[in-house]
């Protein structure tokens, strides 16, 4: 008797089948439909945000999110464990005609009458990614900062796709002419919108909507004005990844505010744009699985009231992970909306 799968895999280059199987039937992120099925396919699961969220349903949310192809195939009843080692390859777990969950195994990991997953259970994670984690653990063990041994590995570079190098560049140049006006606001000597605009007139091009608000909004508010000059910050980060500075230091201290200006600001900002080169994915995701690390450090020590390990600064990771969540396409947000979760 022939079994319907629905494999749901993070990889961008799923491994070729090499079990019996028929109907088969693919899609990737560029069919319009696939976000849409994968957000109802996690409303399914959730029953509506009606069940619990545990563990293992997080992961499973989590894996969904960073699926980049869908494959729907049949199988016959005996062939059906042989599709483990084509599911390990291609970082899938499985949605079978019982309405169950499982991992490339075959174990459920959501029980479609309980939502529970079966012992030993587990979402899949590309090996790369797992390496990356444990050297982080391992780094972060020398400076004798705790992290939960739970937390998942962050992308890996099968499954990610970064933001262009051109993206980055315009981004970076709406990011630091946002934080030029904040910094000028906050000391009392506010820079004319006009005379940004003259001074870098690509900025205005390359506003989100609330950068564009900002700038011109002529009596912002206290804490908008302390929320776009940490913007630093975050544009430290992405000319880092523009190759634009040698390391990204240790975050107990702010950048060098001064510094990251001077980087951009009397540049010929077309020329940026046309020069921009990306760091590689390995080192992107190197400093975004050491830094998601760091975050659920800094807020661990939040929840305990207790201060943050090896003087960490709260604001420059969370800074940090948002503009690294942007680059990796974290939930396909925008830079506005970019969520920042531990």
């Amino acid at each position: 008797m022939a079994i319907l799968v629905n494999a749901y895999c993070t990889h961008r280059s799923p491994a070729m089948m090499e079990f019996p199987h028929s109907n088969l039937q693919m899609r990737d992120r560029s069919d319009p439909e696939l976000p849409k099925h994968l957000q109802d396919f996690i409303g399914f699961l959730m029953q509506g945000g009606e069940r619990e969220m545990t563990q293992s349903l997080y992961a499973v949310y989590r894996h969904l999110q960073r699926v980049q192809n869908q494959a729907s195939f049949e199988v016959e009843g005996e062939n059906i464990e042989a599709i483990s080692t084509w599911a390990i390859q291609s970082n899938a777990i499985l949605f079978l005609p019982d309405g169950s969950v499982r991992d490339p195994c075959g174990k459920v990991l959501v029980d479609p009458d309980t939502g529970e997953a079966e012992d030993r259970a587990t979402v899949p994670y590309l090996d790369g990614a797992v390496q990356r984690k444990s050297r982080t653990m391992d780094q972060l063990a020398q400076r004798s900062i705790h992290v939960a041994e739970n937390l998942p590995p962050a992308v890996g570079e099968g499954e990610v796709e970064l933001r262009s190098a051109e993206d980055v560049a315009w981004r970076s140049i709406g990011l630091l002419i946002a934080a030029v006006r904040a910094e000028s606001v906050a000391s009392e000597e506010p820079i004319a919108v006009d005379e940004l605009r003259a001074r870098a007139p690509l900025a205005f091009k390359a506003f989100t909507p609330a950068e564009s608000e900002f700038v011109q909004d002529t009596n912002p508010d206290n804490q908008t004005v302390v929320n776009f000059a940490w913007r630093y910050e975050s544009l430290f980060v992405l000319q880092w990844a523009l190759g634009l500075h040698a390391a990204l230091p240790f975050p107990d201290k702010i950048c060098d505010v001064p510094g990251v200006a001077r980087c951009m600001l009397p540049k010929n900002h077309g020329e940026i744009l046309r020069q921009a080169k990306l760091r590689s994915t390995a080192e992107i995701l190197d400093a975004l699985d050491f830094n998601y690390r760091l975050l659920w450090s800094v807020r661990d020590a939040g929840l305990n009231k207790t201060e943050p390990p090896a003087g960490i600064d709260p604001g420059v990771v969370s800074e940090r992970q948002h503009a690294l969540n942007w680059l990796v396409r974290f939930e396909d947000s925008d830079w506005d909306h970019v969520d920042t979760p531990s």
